[in-house]
């Protein structure tokens, strides 16, 4: 929860300058948070070198010298206290429950109420808890982002050197333009275009793309929804804040891109779209997705970067089967549900800048995963699944700025792997000089190391199922054909059957 100098640079200021505007008689007890924040759970990469917080103050104070301003440092002060307000709430609450544990227990909760006698009262109280739990994160949470808006006006107005104390611009709004102060719903040619598109569709004739992209549309009118036959809809990069119910009465629909608007929810319509194969809304204010998106079976591209999703449709994989690329990088992500693993098409699936703690541990079973970037999830990604060697058709993998501390036994077979980035990782196996050899000396050190373990379990195993008394040559002679036999139809299983240079190794061993 702590502000990223990167990402809110104005922010992180106001708390670091905090102690110097506070008055010597207040409680220190609720400004500790502030004045000495702890150290962050997310850190930073790795490869970013700590500077001197002086110099990066002077260059913002430098590019902004409205920051100067007592108004701009006072109204700054009043909303970073609701900043700190929410986020010690959040603390206090504890963490948020895992997405499938509250659509569980939203589940048995219901059947109660409905009067399953099944269910018994202590099982239904627990789940009630867990989504009340839920819903005082999502309150809570409303509360934070409403302080940081506040936040952001403050910071345009001292970008602009505004008096705050005169046009009260940092709470009541007064003197503060509205968002659609701009033409509404775009200018008088867009407008034009619009009335177009929409006439043409209601004198029958055909209209199966419509791009209206970059045009300042503030509103998408209802009437979309019935241009019939439509393909092809892209409105991004707009203003549009809400996309109208009607969007699913689009049945031929194939191509929806609504990238780079200010949308903070998709309606549950979407789900109507069953012809849908690409969807892109990358880049705006998304903070979940409906559930109905699962219902676009043949969704074969979906795009949700840049939004601030901190969890995935429980049943997402169960019903997009379909689905070829998977984008959901720079979101807030703290796991994938169990089942995306069933999206067995799946063939790019890009994860990264997130705070995922970990895989599901079925996630092997994406046999067509052939790109994965895990990358960026620093403190949060410390392993993998046991599994994880099961992606045979795996070939490009970036696991930088992650605190994963080794690889999984079974990563060596991964034959088909050609690009590999294990850069600012804590990495103790395989050992750094290993790593720095690339990706082909991985694969093979992983592999030895692999086959070692297969043997030496092998020898614990015959070694506890043979009798001490049984030594005699014979007896030493039959055991070592049966261990021999036993080994080797263990490795050609693994290998596949075919001879390669894992078997010359093998041979050595032998």
């Amino acid at each position: 929860m702590d502000p990223a100098p990167q990402t809110h640079p104005i922010l992180s200021y106001v708390l670091s300058r905090i102690p110097t505007l506070a008055k010597p008689n207040r409680a220190p007890t609720s400004e500790f948070d502030i004045e000495q924040p702890p150290a962050p759970v997310h850190t930073p990469s790795p490869r970013t070198t700590p500077s001197s917080p002086s110099a990066g103050e002077f260059e913002l104070v430098e590019r902004m010298p409205g920051l100067r301003h007592p108004s701009v440092l006072r109204a700054m002060t009043r909303a970073v206290a609701d900043v700190s307000a929410a986020r010690a709430a959040l603390q206090v609450l504890g963490p948020r429950p895992d997405h499938e544990l509250v659509d569980s227990s939203r589940a048995i909760v219901a059947a109660a109420e409905a009067g399953d006698a099944r269910i018994p009262e202590a099982d239904a109280e627990a789940c009630r808890a867990v989504v009340r739990l839920e819903e005082t994160h999502d309150a809570y949470e409303a509360l934070l982002h409403e302080a940081e808006a506040r936040l952001e006006r403050v910071y345009r107005s001292a970008m602009e050197g505004t008096d705050l104390d005169d046009d009260e611009a940092a709470g009541s709004g007064k003197g503060e333009v509205p968002a659609s102060a701009g033409p509404e719903g775009g200018d008088a040619a867009v407008q034009e275009e619009v009335v177009a598109v929409l006439k043409q569709a209601e004198e029958g004739r055909p209209v199966e793309s419509v791009r209206l992209v970059d045009r300042q549309l503030c509103q998408l009118p209802e009437a979309f929804g019935r241009i019939l036959g439509l393909r092809v809809l892209d409105v991004s990069r707009n203003q549009l804040e809400v996309i109208p119910d009607a969007i699913g009465g689009l049945d031929h629909l194939e191509g929806l891109c609504l990238a780079a608007n200010a949308l903070i929810s998709l309606p549950d319509t979407i789900g109507l779209l069953s012809n849908l194969k690409i969807l892109n809304v990358s880049s705006n204010r998304l903070r979940a997705l409906p559930d109905s998106i699962s219902k676009c079976r043949l969704l074969v591209e979906l795009d949700v970067s840049y939004n601030g999703l901190a969890y995935l449709p429980t049943n997402i994989g169960y019903e997009l089967v379909n689905l070829r690329k998977l984008w959901i990088h720079m979101n807030k992500l703290r796991s994938l549900p169990s089942s995306v693993c069933e999206m067995t098409s799946l063939y790019l699936l890009d994860a990264h800048f997130n705070e995922l703690c970990g895989l599901p541990s079925a996630f092997a079973k994406l046999s067509s995963l052939e790109i994965l970037n895990l990358s960026s999830n620093f403190s949060d990604l410390k392993e993998l699944p046991s599994s994880f060697g099961d992606l045979l058709n795996l070939r490009e993998l970036d696991l930088s700025n992650n605190q994963i501390h080794a690889l999984p036994d079974t990563f060596g077979r991964l034959d088909k792997l050609e690009k590999l980035n294990l850069e600012q990782n804590p990495l103790a196996m395989p050992p750094e000089a290993i790593v720095n050899k690339g990706v082909d000396a991985v694969k093979e050190y992983m592999s030895k190391r692999w086959l070692d373990i297969l043997l030496e379990e092998e020898q614990k195993r015959i070694a506890a199922e043979t009798p001490q008394a049984s030594s005699t040559p014979k007896a030493w002679l039959d055991r070592s054909v049966s261990w021999v036999t036993g080994v080797s139809g263990s490795l050609v299983g693994y290998l596949g059957g075919n001879k390669s240079e894992k078997d010359a190794y093998l041979d050595q061993q032998f």
